[in-house]
């Protein structure tokens, strides 16, 4: 049970204090609204970009991590398709220094044109890395496009294309930091060796007078249910043949989704799941093959992986997939939805004893709507019986809801 009060500032900044004063530390979790999901279709990559600029200095801080390392702190930050996501870890002592830092860039950003083009050059750098020269780095550049026709889950984090980010000016920097980087559209987490009269007293100091702003009125298209199979074939210098199948899913909330979530375990978690038990182990037709899901806060996807042994043909390991996909429609191996369970209540609860985990854990369930999910979820899973796993099973593991990418090794 992780115990927790919540105050929301007259500018619409969501605080959450979290109390544990056995060591003396102190997070500071910020979260933001924004992820690539909020980009537009033409400037994608900006929510990751920000990422990046967000350290580069702000209104009246030049730098961002020497006043924070001078008093014992450490900080970093995500951003994957719906959230960004600060965070910094400081002796309980020096808190304030993390509360001003926090929300000066908050305020606003320094919009540099030097710091512009160094984080710029660092995105592109990174897109070449890890997305263009990387052995299958381009996958979900490709696959995720063909998944999604509408929804903007159809571009990854770092964007669609490099021209996005290259092209990029001041004042697009500018219009999204002042559409998504406001208090309104911001959760606080303060967890820690902290009261919550001081955690409620420094935030409405450091961060009261900074203006709320109306939240954005952009409207996030759905994805309409697909309805027939996709196929795409892709060959490169990788270093065996692979493949890919991707079935929309229920969004990250609910019974709905923690069934799929389990049944992705089921499937490929481990050595005892039904994939890799049969086509790797009793009949090795791939080296690996796992199963998870994306955990989208829109609907997302349950998503298969493997690697193919040499000789092996890529229709004839599609075709083994889907075979031993067609009993988990019918039946669920009670011993094995235990397991499951069980290690979904061990990951949880391990979480838990990090002080950050539980910060980063109520700033995402205040972002789906209810701090107090961090508590709740486990619940949900363990509540979970096989008819739920079947019902998940039967909705979503349909060739008719199912992309498949065949990634081939290009003939030297």
């Amino acid at each position: 049970m992780v115990a927790y009060k919540e105050h929301t500032l007259p500018n619409g900044l969501q605080l959450i204090v979290h109390e544990d004063h056995s060591s003396p530390v102190v997070c500071l979790n910020i979260l933001y609204k924004v992820g690539s999901r909020n980009e537009l279709p033409h400037k994608t990559g900006f929510a990751h970009l920000f990422e990046h600029l967000m350290f580069g200095g702000s209104k009246n801080v030049k730098n961002f991590d020497e006043p924070l390392q001078a008093v014992g702190g450490d900080n970093n930050a995500f951003t994957n398709t719906d959230i960004t996501n600060y965070y910094i870890t400081i002796p309980s002592a020096n808190v304030e220094t993390a509360f001003w830092l926090e929300s000066d860039r908050m305020l606003s950003l320094s919009f540099d044109p030097e710091v512009l083009e160094v984080q710029r050059k660092v995105v592109i750098e990174e897109f070449k890395q890890r997305y263009l020269n990387q052995p299958y780095g381009d996958v979900w550049l490709k696959l995720r496009p063909l998944a999604y026709q509408k929804h903007p889950y159809q571009w990854p984090t770092i964007g669609k294309e490099i021209s996005h980010i290259e092209e990029a000016t001041m004042e697009d920097v500018k219009s999204f930091f002042n559409a998504h980087y406001h208090p309104g559209n911001a959760v606080l987490v303060v967890a820690g060796d902290i009261s919550e009269e001081k955690a409620l007293e420094l935030t409405q100091k450091w961060f009261g007078e900074i203006p709320g702003k109306p939240m954005s009125n952009g409207r996030i298209e759905a994805e309409p249910p697909q309805t027939a199979p996709r196929f795409m074939e892709v060959a490169d210098n990788v270093p065996a043949d692979a493949i890919y199948k991707t079935y929309h899913m229920p969004r990250r909330l609910g019974k709905a989704y923690h069934a799929a979530d389990l049944l992705s375990d089921i499937l490929g978690r481990g050595k005892s799941a039904i994939l890799f038990n049969e086509l790797v182990k009793k009949k090795p037709l791939f080296s690996s093959l796992s199963a998870h899901v994306t955990g989208s806060c829109d609907p997302g996807l349950l998503v298969i992986t493997g690697r193919l042994l040499p000789g092996v043909a890529l229709k004839d390991a599609d075709l083994a997939i889907q075979e031993h996909l067609e009993p988990v429609k019918q039946h669920i191996d009670s011993e094995l939805l235990q397991k499951v369970k069980n290690q979904a209540e061990a990951t949880t609860v391990f979480a838990e004893v990090d002080l950050l985990n539980r910060a980063m854990g109520l700033a995402y369930a205040a972002f789906l709507g209810d701090a107090n999910l961090i508590n709740e979820e486990l619940g949900q899973i363990k509540s979970l019986e096989a008819e739920d796993l079947l019902e998940s099973a039967r909705t979503i593991l349909r060739e008719d809801n199912c992309t498949t990418m065949y990634y081939q090794k290009r003939a030297q």
